[in-house]
């Protein structure tokens, strides 16, 4: 079973297992501006609304949300792999809709962004909260996408090493003086 996970506005397009949304620096490792995250074990509602989780535990911004997307793919695969994984993760969303319900809302993605914040860290100690956050850390920040975002040129050792990839590039730093290194 696939389903989309898409934003309004955006027109859902599959990439062969590319996520592309872009803008600034990411714009150059993203083939298109649209991009859609088919999701084998999770529903869309919960593949949303894991995305919002990921935003408000790790929050960037200026940060696109293809990057995000990221994590809700990991965090499907991992469902896919193992079943109370997706349990977790799918009685976790309930859960907070259940919450948001209570308080009148539709569910919680429709609620205020400092409630949704609330909420999530009323459940900072639950394995769903858990689930989320150490996956997102990996997920998030170590991929080219991220890389491009806060300006990380990614290892050296497979492009030669840190000696020619600007190991010497400070341009915040006055140059040392000449007596600061021994001879060449």
């Amino acid at each position: 079973m696939t389903t989309d996970l898409t934003r309004r506005g955006f027109v859902a397009a599959g990439l062969g297992g590319t996520l592309a949304f872009a803008a600034g620096s990411v714009a150059l490792l993203a083939p298109s501006r649209t991009w859609a995250l088919p999701l084998e074990h999770l529903d869309g509602h919960t593949g949303k609304t894991l995305l919002r989780a990921t935003r408000h535990i790790y929050p960037h911004d200026d940060l696109e949300d293809a990057v995000y997307a990221l994590v809700v793919k990991a965090l499907d695969q991992e469902a896919g792999r193992d079943p109370a994984v997706g349990a977790l993760l799918r009685e976790g969303v309930s859960e907070l809709d259940e919450a948001a319900i209570q308080t009148g809302a539709v569910d919680w993605l429709t609620l205020s962004t400092t409630a949704q914040f609330a909420s999530l860290e009323a459940r900072s100690n639950h394995a769903f909260f858990q689930t989320i956050r150490s996956t997102a850390v990996v997920a998030l920040y170590n991929n080219d996408m991220a890389f491009a975002h806060f300006g990380y040129e990614g290892p050296a050792f497979e492009r030669g090493g840190y000696l020619t990839r600007g190991f010497d590039d400070l341009d915040w730093l006055p140059d040392p003086p000449a007596s600061a290194s021994p001879p060449v």
